[in-house]
This record gives C-alpha cells, structure tokens and sequence, in this order.
C-alpha cells in the first residue's frame, strides 16, 4: 500500500527518465559522437567548396564520407559498446549502406537547395543558406535517420 502511494505521487518525469533513460543516454552519446563527426563534415565541406572551389554536391559527399568513418569508430566503441558484437565487417557494412541513405537524405536537401537557389539567388546565393541548408537541415534529418537505423540493425540488441 504504501509503495503504491510513493508510486502514486511520484511525478511523470521521473517515472519517464527511469523508463526510458537507457534510450536517453544512448542519444545524448550518439549526439557527442555526432558533434565531434559533424565539427570534421563541417570543416571540410566548407574548405571544399570555398577554398578547393568543388561543386557542393561532391564537397558534402566527401565530407559526409569522412565524418560517417569517424563517427563509426565512436559508435561502435562507445556509443552502443554494450550491445552484443556481431563481426566487424557485417556491422561496417550496415553501418555504410545506412550512411549511403542518410547521404543521399542530406544530398536531396542540397539538391533542393541548388533548384531553388536558380529560381531565388538574390536570397539563397549566399554560404549562410548553403551552410544552413546542407549542415543543419540534411544533417539534422539524416541524423534522425541514422540513429533510428544504427539503433535497430547495425548495433541491435540482438547483435544480428
């Protein structure tokens, strides 16, 4: 009776975090991984298309590579170390063909950008939207993609 009543007035967000704080940590790794592959896929995509002069599509490409590599050798090893292990190459290989969708999430965004930026340029033909477009909008909703997707198949429960 009396560990229903504490039950009782105890408050959601304690009963959730406890519930649910396994996932919370899991994303607030995931988003430190992230931060640290994000700060490279910044850098050099940037560095590609101002200082290299490459076209955006093959900068964020390249550097979407670069970052995704990092960014594996933080998830495996911290992010969901533990997870069962399955081998190392079935997780590398998950773990790219889900970067290759994520990429091409994030490639549709600069794409959109690029056919809108020939319609508008006085207002897109600039780095800001170009920055804001293809390293906050398609990194954000890739990221939300990949999580889910590394969660489930590449670093599952399960070790498949």
């Amino acid at each position: 009776m009396v560990a229903q009543e504490s039950a009782a007035r105890e408050s959601a967000p304690p009963r959730l975090y406890r519930r649910f704080a396994h996932l919370f940590h899991e994303v607030g790794k995931f988003m430190g991984v992230g931060a640290v592959a994000y700060s490279f896929d910044l850098a050099l995509f940037n560095a590609a298309v101002y200082l290299w002069a490459w076209e955006a599509l093959p900068a964020k490409t390249f550097s979407t590579c670069v970052a995704a590599t990092i960014a594996f050798v933080g998830n495996r090893f911290w992010t969901w170390r533990h997870r069962p292990r399955s081998r190392l190459h079935r997780e590398y290989l998950w773990y790219f063909l889900f970067n290759t969708i994520g990429l091409g999430i994030n490639l549709l965004w600069v794409w959109a950008y690029e056919w809108a930026n020939g319609i508008w340029p006085s207002v897109l033909d600039n780095p800001i939207a170009l920055n804001l477009v293809a390293n906050v909008i398609g990194v954000g909703t890739a990221a939300a993609f990949r999580f889910y997707s590394y969660r489930t198949w590449v670093f599952s429960d399960t070790g498949r």
